[in-house]
């Protein structure tokens, strides 16, 4: 046997493992590089979507979040209602009342169509101050929608509403007015009753 071959093979089979060894490493290494290259492609969408699952994304919650940490403060309620010379007897049955900002407020307001015809109206409301409306969140209105009468009808009707909690600390009085119009066209005859059609 040739000493100067044995050598030689044993020369390259000590370093077989060495380069095994060394292309492990390599893929190790090139697999690290290409995840980590893959996170950062993703990560922004993993985060946007985390963030959204969590709620840390959504903006309009983080600020009725921090809008529902305001404190409450006690406001003055005035209530009033008019009618356009339609007819309508209309008043609130509550006038005044004293609630927290942030609270839900129900309040009654109570018609009757004093006619003998059928009345179609619309109320519009009013705030007293003006700029107050826009802190009035309402819920449920009757002035959402037109109202028909019929004749000498009486009915409640609610109201319900959230003062915003980012009502002006300088207004400590809210007043909420409605004004009843007659639709035009809005005032229907009845139909005849039969003590009507007799002659």
């Amino acid at each position: 046997m040739n000493p100067d071959f044995s050598a030689a093979g044993a020369t390259t089979a000590h370093l077989l493992p060495r380069a095994t060894g060394n292309r492990r490493i390599v893929a190790g290494l090139l697999v690290v590089i290409v995840g980590s290259l893959v996170f950062v492609a993703v990560q922004p969408r993993l985060y946007k979507a985390f963030c959204e699952w969590t709620g840390l994304y959504d903006i309009d919650r983080a600020e009725r979040v921090a809008e529902s940490l305001l404190p409450g403060r006690p406001v003055a309620l005035e209530f009033d209602a008019n009618s356009h010379g339609n007819g309508l007897r209309f008043r609130p049955e509550t006038t005044s009342l004293t609630a927290n900002t942030g609270e839900i407020v129900h309040v009654v307001y109570r018609v009757e169509n004093t006619r003998n015809t059928t009345v179609i109206g619309q109320a519009v409301p009013s705030y007293g101050p003006q700029h107050a409306g826009g802190y009035v969140k309402k819920l449920d209105c009757f002035c959402f929608k037109q109202q028909t009468f019929a004749p000498h009808e009486v009915r409640e009707m609610p109201v319900v509403f959230v003062l915003d909690k980012k009502l002006p600390e300088d207004v400590n009085t809210v007043t909420l007015s409605y004004t009843f119009f007659e639709v035009p066209a809005g005032s229907v005859k009845s139909p005849a009753t039969p003590a009507e059609n007799q002659t």
